[in-house]
């Protein structure tokens, strides 16, 4: 794998050059979409992403993207890009600034790069393998939490979870101290940042999880599927993700529990 540093540049001029198609669309009266799997999109999404495939074409023609707007793109090269342009659409059209724009770099379908851009409070979360995730510049670390009945956790929505999937939510958010909802990609950074301890959720797509992968273990946490077993980018999407591998043990057994 080569060098992250030049890359990592590219990541931040993506997000710089997102930040003000976000802000131009923030709070206004845009018209909203709904896409075949009834999911809202809007022209900020599709502007947005549009803008960082420009930049990603012009200076790494070699690499491949995946965006949640636009498709794939040379999808089997070495490198390959994952961007969601507005995590969370449903809080951008709410007002609600707890959405975000999702960057990921993938190397052989491994995220390597990830970055959680918030526009609207100015907050950017970095994550690169092996080197310690940051917030604005400044290095960030999770929380000791040692088991899940001492965590706060996060989810996106309850009634995502259908099936045995519900019964694992059932049990986790009965067993965490302290259960939180809606705030999408934000609750990872939170995680990140030692505000929160755990965050499940199921039937993500890669552009929803991929570049918060290397935000969340740069701080010391650990993030997986429903089975412990590290996320790449073909991965199906039930994840978890702690600030404390202990607390991360006690939430995957819980789930395997719960689904027995």
């Amino acid at each position: 794998m080569e060098n992250l540093d030049p890359f990592l540049e590219i990541a931040h001029k993506l997000a710089d050059a997102a930040r003000p198609v976000v802000r131009k669309y923030y709070r206004t009266p845009v018209a909203v979409d709904v896409k075949a799997d009834d999911s809202p999109v809007t022209i900020a999404d599709r502007e947005v992403e549009r803008t960082m495939r420009d930049i990603l074409n012009a200076e790494l023609p070699d690499h491949g993207i995946l965006g949640e707007e636009h498709g794939r793109e040379n999808t089997d090269a070495e490198y390959v890009w994952v961007l969601d342009p507005i995590d969370g659409t449903k809080s951008f059209i709410s007002g609600k600034p707890s959405f975000a724009t999702l960057i990921a770099l993938c190397h052989k379908g491994t995220p390597v790069l990830g970055i959680i851009d918030q526009a609207i409070t100015d907050e950017r979360w970095v994550g690169v393998m092996g080197q310690a995730s940051t917030m604005n510049g400044v290095e960030i670390s999770a929380r000791e939490c040692e088991d899940l009945k001492s965590a706060t956790f996060f989810t996106t929505a309850p009634e995502l979870f259908k099936g045995d999937a519900a019964k694992a939510y059932q049990a986790v958010s009965k067993t965490c101290r302290v259960p939180m909802y809606g705030v999408d990609a934000y609750a990872y950074g939170l995680t990140a940042l030692g505000l929160a301890d755990t965050v499940v959720e199921i039937g993500l797509q890669a552009y929803d999880f991929c570049a918060l992968v290397p935000v969340v273990e740069g701080a010391g946490g650990v993030m997986t599927d429903w089975a412990g077993k590290p996320l790449h980018i073909d991965s199906a999407g039930d994840v978890v993700a702690s600030g404390d591998a202990r607390c991360h043990q006690d939430v995957l057994a819980t789930i395997k529990a719960a689904m027995a």
